[in-house]
C-alpha cells in the first residue's frame, strides 16, 4: 500500500512526533500530575512504614529515623511533601476546570505556573516547620 502513488492533493498526514511539540506549562503540569500520583502511592508505603515503626516503640522508631535523617531519606521525604502539595493544588485546578473555569489558554498557563510555585513553597514551608522543631518532632 505504501508504494502506491497518492492522488494529487491527498497527502496522508504524518503522525506527530514528540520532537515537533513545544513544551508548554499545561503539558508539563499534566505529566507531573500523573508522576506525583504515582509518587504518592510509593509515599503511602513510606507512611505505612513510619506508622508501623511508631507502633513498635522506640526501637522501631529509631530504625525509621536512622534512614529518614540521611540525605537520601530527607530527599525522599521532601519529594513526598512536594508531590502531595503539587497533586493537591493541581487537583484543585482540575476541579475548577470541571466547573468550567480556567480553560482560557492564558489562564491555564498562569494557573499551571502558579501550581508549581505554590507547591514548591508549600513543600519548603512544611520542611522548614518540621526542621525548626515547631512540629514537635525534634524535641
Amino acid at each position: 500500500m505504501a508504494d502506491q502513488p497518492q492522488k494529487p492533493g491527498r497527502e496522508r498526514p504524518l503522525s506527530p512526533h514528540l520532537t515537533i511539540y513545544r513544551w508548554q506549562v499545561t503539558m508539563l503540569a499534566s505529566i507531573t500530575h500523573r508522576v506525583t500520583g504515582m509518587a504518592l502511592a510509593v509515599g503511602a508505603l513510606v507512611l505505612a512504614w513510619w506508622l508501623v515503626s511508631v507502633s513498635n516503640g522506640p526501637e522501631g522508631y529509631d530504625s525509621f529515623m536512622a534512614v529518614a535523617i540521611t540525605p537520601i531519606g530527607l530527599l525522599i521525604l521532601f519529594g513526598f511533601a512536594w508531590s502531595l502539595s503539587f497533586h493537591l493544588l493541581n487537583g484543585i485546578r482540575h476541579l475548577a476546570w470541571d466547573l468550567g473555569y480556567g480553560f482560557n489558554k492564558t489562564t491555564a498557563t498562569q494557573t499551571g505556573s502558579l501550581v508549581y510555585i505554590l507547591s514548591l513553597a508549600a513543600a519548603l514551608d512544611i520542611f522548614a516547620f518540621v526542621w525548626t522543631g515547631h512540629a514537635g518532632y525534634l524535641q
